[in-house]
């Protein structure tokens, strides 16, 4: 089911047939509508939706356009309307440089009491940016010492701003523009950012995605950003809706958190959440926070492990599926008797299967296990982290000679699988030419770019 996180259903536009346009976005799957004010007048009509409907939740605030008439007895009436139990954040508010409606330090003002009534409050906001990207990632940065959440709504900003503001634990999202045959730029960008930090939007009734471009928008038509964003990350639609549906609850806090999952599908393979414990401790890993991935729960103690057979009955027939992976938050050789038993039945079934591993397996079980893959696992993924033996190890939290140990089990397991395959993270730290001679001249092994963000 879709969230759309933007939709003005205030507008006059919907007048004569809201209920109908509600309607045809519950046909197409939306179950939650976010409704953002634009100023005082706008919040009341927002607390009068979310009142009237279960399903519609609503944001207020000042837009940077009705900024000019901005006094500090504004930011009172805003707080009070927030304290309704449905107003799920502060908003829409930001900067908009394009248009000369408001003065620039009238916006500012602001855009800036705003943002300090959403830390004092703990609310995320919702930010319009519009030819202003100077002046607010210089905001933004500002508040880097704050709790400061921020869905950065209808992002059309530079790739390097997107980054950074990922980086900053902020969500993106990207409306009906990202359809446009002229948005190569703003799909370059989505496919540079994880679909952990996306939010799904339609900004009703603007910018109608194609193929209806020209008509009303509608929240109906989240679907075909959703598509799209389905396409360029190469995941099918039930992924996009399952993780950026969690990405709602994660920010906004709407809906449930899932249970745990010990096998999990993203694409057309299915993941095999083994265990959660890990030797390493990898500076870019939350196994020990939240443990979430593509929208799935993987948290699990080692008392919650279950057997095979679990698995297996939850695999079923895996020739439907393209490869059947081992694969969590912790490292799968941990329990390797579990994963040779499990590989074992799928192969015997004609199924694929990979193993993603540290590649420490021989010292976590005293004994060369790399035999034991011939015939059981069809690829190797290993995470490199880096070319960098002293870097690697200050990564993992591992002594040096770790890295050694690693580079080893992968000549070995090429030996007996045929392919390996070598992966770092795309952190700026990383000397990713490096690590790619490592792997390709040192290994025989093939590289991979995981994207961080």
């Amino acid at each position: 089911m879709f969230i759309d996180t933007h939709a003005h259903l205030f507008d006059p536009k919907y007048k004569d047939d809201l209920d109908e346009v509600l309607k045809r976005a519950a046909d197409a799957g939306v179950s939650k509508i976010i409704v953002p004010a634009t100023d005082i007048a706008t919040s009341e009509q927002v607390i009068e939706l979310i009142e009237k409907y279960d399903f519609i939740y609503g944001a207020v605030g000042i837009h940077p356009h009705e900024t000019k008439d901005w006094t500090d007895a504004i930011i009172d009436r805003i707080e009070q309307l927030a304290k309704h139990e449905k107003i799920v954040a502060i908003g829409e508010i930001g900067l908009d440089y394009f248009y000369d409606f408001s003065p620039k330090e009238k916006q500012i003002e602001a855009f800036k009491a705003q943002l300090d009534l959403a830390v004092k409050i703990n609310k995320p906001v919702i930010i319009h940016n519009r030819d202003s990207d100077a002046a607010m990632m210089e905001i933004i940065r500002s508040y880097g010492s704050t709790d400061l959440r921020a869905q950065f709504h209808c992002f059309n900003g530079k790739m390097e701003d997107a980054k950074e503001l990922v980086r900053m634990n902020h969500f993106l999202s990207f409306t009906g523009n990202i359809t446009f045959k002229k948005a190569d730029d703003l799909r370059n960008i989505l496919s540079s950012i994880s679909i952990e930090h996306i939010l799904l939007e339609t900004d009703s009734p603007y910018l109608t995605p194609e193929p209806n471009r020209g008509k009303r928008n509608e929240p109906a038509y989240v679907k075909y950003v959703a598509e799209t964003i389905a396409q360029i990350h190469k995941l099918n639609i039930e992924d996009v809706a399952r993780v950026t549906s969690y990405n709602v609850f994660k920010f906004f806090g709407i809906g449930d958190k899932p249970k745990r999952s010990l096998t999990y599908r993203i694409g057309d393979n299915l993941y095999l959440n083994i265990t959660n414990r890990c030797n390493a401790h990898c500076a870019f890993c939350d196994r020990l926070g939240a443990a979430e991935v593509s929208g799935y729960n993987l948290k699990m103690s080692k008392d919650e492990e279950p057997g095979a057979e679990v698995y297996l009955d939850q695999i079923g027939d895996p020739t439907k599926y393209k490869e059947i992976i081992f694969c969590g938050y912790g490292e799968p050789t941990i329990r390797w008797e579990v994963v040779k038993e499990i590989a074992k039945h799928v192969k015997s079934a004609g199924g694929k299967t990979r193993l993603n591993t540290n590649g420490h397996g021989n010292l976590i079980n005293k004994k060369d296990i790399t035999p034991e893959l011939k015939g059981l696992i069809d690829t190797v993924s290993i995470s490199l982290n880096s070319g960098d033996p002293r870097q690697y190890s200050e990564m993992m939290g591992l002594d040096i000679s770790y890295f050694n140990e690693m580079v080893d089990f992968a000549k070995s397991a090429k030996s007996y699988t045929g392919k390996v395959v070598m992966s770092i993270v795309s952190i700026a730290e990383v000397d990713i030419e490096r690590a790619r001679k490592v792997a390709e001249e040192k290994i025989g092994a093939e590289f991979r770019v995981r994207h961080f963000f």
